[in-house]
C-alpha cells in the first residue's frame, strides 16, 4: 500500500508498483472452470490470495466480469472455457429509457457475490494491499445494455433519451462504486472504452460521456482510475484530467512516454504491457517489455506497471507472469538506472 500511495503522489517509492490485473487465472489456480470459479465469492477470494502469494504484485483485483452489471439490468452471461464471460442479448430497448430506474444492487446475485468477495479480501489483507473494484462507465455500459447499433442510433437520433440514460447510468455507477468501497475496495477502476477517440468521435464523448463521468466520479467516495481498455487516450487526456479521476490506463499501441509527459503531476499513468503479445513472450521478451515501460514512464513516480487492457488473457502462461513480476522487481528499483531524462 505504501509503495502504491507514494507512486500516486507523484514521488518515487522503493520500486515501481506492479498491478497484475488477473481475473481468469484464479480459476486455474484452483483447478476450476471459469464459470464455476465465478459462481462463488469464496472461490474468488481464494484465487486472488493465491495469485498474490504466487506473483507478489501490488494489488488485489476484485473484478469478476463486466456482464454482471448487465445481469443487474435484466441481461445474461455467456461463459466460455478459455476467455472472459460475455454479455448475452441486450436487455433494454430505447423506448423504455424515459421511465428507467437503476436496479437494486441487493436484487442482483452477481453483484452481491462481488461485494461478498471484497469483504472477504479486505478481511484477509486489511490495508496492506490495495483492493481494486470496477465499474462500467455510464457512457460505455449501453453497448451491452442496448447493443452497439441501437446505442449509436440513440446518440444521433434521440439525444434527449441519451441524456436520460446517462443520468440513470451515472446514478447506478456511483451507487455500485460506493457499495464496493463500503465492502472493502480501496479504489475503483472506471472502465470507459468508448471515451477513446479510436472508438467514437471525441465531440460525442464530450457531449455525453464526459458530463456523465464527472457526475459519477464526483459521487464515488474514493479514488478512481479511468481505463480505456486498450484504447488510446492522448486525444482526451485533458478531458480525463478534468473528470475527477486520479489515474489513466494506457493502451498498448500508445506512446507511453508521451502519455506520461502529458499527465505528469496530474494523473498517475498505468500500463501498458500488451497482454495479447504476452501470450508468446519468452523470458527475454518479458524483461525487454518491462524494462521498456519502466524506461518510458517510471522516472519521478506517478507510474504503475500494468497491462494495456485491464485484464490479462487466459492464454498468458503463469511462467510468463512470474517472469514479468521478477523483471519488475529487478529493474523497477528506484533510483532507476538508464531511464530517459
Amino acid at each position: 500500500m505504501e509503495r502504491v500511495l507514494t507512486a500516486l503522489s507523484h514521488r518515487e517509492p522503493d520500486r515501481v508498483p506492479l498491478f497484475l490485473l488477473l481475473t481468469l487465472h484464479g480459476a486455474r489456480e484452483l483447478g476450476l472452470s471459469i464459470e464455476e470459479y465465478f459462481s462463488s465469492s469464496e472461490n474468488v477470494v481464494r484465487g486472488q490470495l493465491a495469485m498474490l502469494r504466487r506473483y507478489g504484485h501490488d494489488c488485489i483485483y476484485a473484478f469478476f466480469h463486466a456482464s454482471l452489471e448487465v445481469e443487474a439490468w435484466g441481461g445474461s452471461t455467456i461463459f466460455r472455457d478459455d476467455g472472459p464471460p460475455n454479455a448475452g442479448a441486450p436487455p433494454l430497448k430505447a423506448d423504455a429509457i424515459a421511465s428507467l430506474a437503476p436496479p437494486r444492487l441487493s436484487a442482483a446475485p452477481g453483484l452481491v457475490r462481488v461485494l461478498e468477495a471484497q469483504r472477504g479480501l479486505r478481511h484477509a489483507v486489511g490495508d496492506s494491499v490495495p483492493i481494486i473494484g470496477v465499474v462500467m462507465s455510464p457512457f460505455s455500459l449501453p453497448v451491452m445494455q442496448l447493443g452497439f447499433d441501437a446505442y449509436l442510433d440513440l446518440m444521433f437520433d434521440r439525444p434527449d433519451l441519451m441524456q436520460r440514460l446517462m443520468e440513470v447510468n451515472a446514478a447506478f455507477c456511483a451507487e455500485w462504486g460506493n457499495a464496493q468501497l463500503a465492502a472493502g475496495a480501496h479504489a475503483i477502476c472506471y472502465f470507459d472504452p468508448l471515451a477513446s477517440p479510436k472508438m467514437i468521435d471525441p465531440s460525442l464523448y464530450r457531449s455525453f460521456g464526459w458530463p456523465a463521468a464527472r457526475r459519477a466520479l464526483n459521487a464515488i467516495k474514493g479514488p478512481t482510475a479511468t481505463h480505456l481498455a486498450s484504447g488510446p487516450c492522448l486525444g482526451v487526456v485533458e478531458d480525463l484530467a478534468g473528470s475527477g479521476t486520479a489515474m489513466v490506463g494506457v493502451g498498448g499501441e500508445e506512446d507511453l512516454a508521451a502519455v506520461k509527459k502529458r499527465c505528469c503531476g496530474r494523473l498517475t499513468v498505468f500500463g501498458n504491457l500488451n497482454g495479447i503479445a504476452m501470450r508468446s513472450w519468452d523470458e527475454a521478451a518479458a524483461i525487454a517489455e518491462v524494462k521498456g515501460a519502466i524506461d518510458a514512464a517510471a522516472q519521478g513516480g506517478g507510474f504503475i506497471l500494468s497491462d494495456q487492457h485491464g485484464e490479462i488473457p487466459w492464454q498468458v502462461p503463469e511462467r510468463t507472469l512470474e517472469q514479468v513480476a521478477q523483471a519488475a522487481r529487478e529493474y523497477g528499483r528506484y533510483p532507476l538506472q538508464g531511464v530517459r531524462g
